[in-house]
């Protein structure tokens, strides 16, 4: 495990697009930043994914805003994991995937294929169900033909990047923008008590006291932080034709890291934003048993006295679903090139990494209904819980190790942080699962 690979992988990750977006050499600091700016915007849409809809309503409508500061812990600490993801990426030429195929045993790195294909099915599946129950209160489609629907995100995917990857990351980004208005739209009707919304943001010793508040919190912790998106941001930083001596990859990685943290920000208002709608909505209400989507959707309009408060809502989960199929269905591209090694056509790796999640989601929908699929939704989260301690520490290993990194490695006060980060990433994921599972038992 100390012998690092450092040389260049044999095949690019996402090669047709690999170094396809050019960085002006001489130009100022924000025309680079724009040039920059882009993947953390593909990042950023898995924090904010229909799997994070369910855990925000239930905090928000059991505790008011007392979970805010979970939130705003979750993303403090994705914005360093996705740092260093980014910094992988650009310091050594591989994407994680990739990484941990040329640095693993190969009967390690098939096994953490395999967790990883599990991961990025279970999140395809929260993603594809969010978008399914979107068109099913917008425009009363029945939610399995919602879920096959879902499928046509292959094609924008194939036709945006055939016409440029900036084309893909503006789509993604146009989306995100449609998701945050609607939600500013229903807090500014909704007019939450900016005091306690402010107040939730730090941190309350009841919430490990309070058992009920700790589960609904280690369930935002758990559904915040996605594994997929780490072996994303590692490959798509690649599509930066930043040169490749030290002080360009440093430049790169310094880049790259504002563009992500910015973005990974305007995550962190959307999650509040769901928590602190639910929080003003339903809890301030006496509605504190509201945990569905459905549930929130039919009561919203009602409770804020405005009749489209529920069409925005529904509209921004339909958005937040699409977005969120994209990229995980590019991530299934990036995890089998970079384990596998394979090149197939783009259009057939797309359709298979798709149908990996929309075949059970078809057949749990059709055998159990809309019941089936929310419980689908949740466990959904928990297999995701499962997988991330095995993307989590190669990434912190890798990013801290000297003959791979070079000069880009971590300096050790912030492998230190990684490292608690991890721990507390594993513990935590830990306790969702044996509270999920000792509940199954009960």
């Amino acid at each position: 495990m100390t012998d690092y690979i450092v040389s260049q992988p044999r095949s690019l990750s996402l090669a047709e697009v690999n170094r396809s977006v050019h960085i002006p050499a001489n130009a100022g600091f924000w025309r680079k930043m724009f040039a920059f700016a882009g993947p953390g915007y593909l990042v950023a849409v898995g924090y904010m994914d229909p799997g994070n809809w369910a855990t925000d309503i239930a905090g928000g409508s059991a505790f008011g805003y007392t979970l805010l500061s979970v939130i705003m812990m979750s993303n403090l600490m994705a914005i360093l994991l996705q740092a260093l993801s980014a910094r992988l990426g650009i310091a050594t030429g591989m994407d994680l995937a990739q990484a941990c195929r040329r640095n693993y045993p190969k009967p390690v790195a098939m096994v953490l294929w395999f967790l990883c294909e599990i991961a990025i099915c279970a999140c395809d599946l929260a993603e594809i169900i969010g978008t399914a129950i979107a068109l099913n209160l917008l425009f009363g489609l029945p939610l399995i033909y919602g879920i096959c629907l879902t499928a046509l995100d292959t094609l924008i995917i194939l036709y945006l990047q055939k016409k440029g990857f900036r084309y893909l990351e503006a789509f993604i980004a146009a989306l995100m923008i449609i998701i945050g208005i609607c939600f500013a739209v229903n807090l500014a009707i909704a007019q939450p008590a900016i005091g306690a919304v402010l107040s939730g943001y730090i941190p309350s010793t009841e919430i490990v006291k309070n058992p009920a508040m700790l589960f609904i919190a280690i369930g935002i912790l758990g559904a915040t932080v996605m594994p997929h998106n780490l072996y994303l941001h590692s490959a798509i930083v690649q599509t930066r034709a930043y040169g490749e001596d030290t002080a360009s990859k440093r430049e790169a990685i310094k880049f790259a890291t504002i563009d992500s943290t910015v973005a990974l920000m305007f995550a962190l208002f959307i999650n509040s934003a769901i928590l602190i709608l639910a929080a003003a909505a339903f809890h301030e209400t006496g509605r504190t048993e509201v945990a569905e989507i459905q549930e929130a959707h039919a009561l919203l309009s009602p409770v804020l006295g405005v009749t489209f408060a529920s069409t925005l809502f529904a509209l921004a989960l339909l958005f937040s679903g699409q977005n969120s199929t994209i990229t995980a269905t590019l991530a299934g591209q990036i995890v089998m090139e970079g384990f596998l090694n394979i090149r197939l056509a783009p259009w057939l790796r797309r359709l298979i990494t798709r149908l990996i999640a929309l075949v059970p989601a078809v057949v749990v929908c059709l055998m159990y209904g809309e019941k089936g699929t929310g419980q689908l939704l949740i466990l959904s989260q928990v297999v995701l819980s499962l997988q991330l301690p095995f993307a989590v520490i190669p990434l912190v290993m890798f990013t801290s190790n000297t003959k791979l990194m070079g000069a880009h490695k971590i300096h050790w006060a912030f492998a230190a942080t990684a490292w608690f980060v991890a721990t507390v990433i594993v513990c935590l994921n830990l306790k969702l699962l044996w509270d999920f599972f000792g509940g199954l038992g009960n």
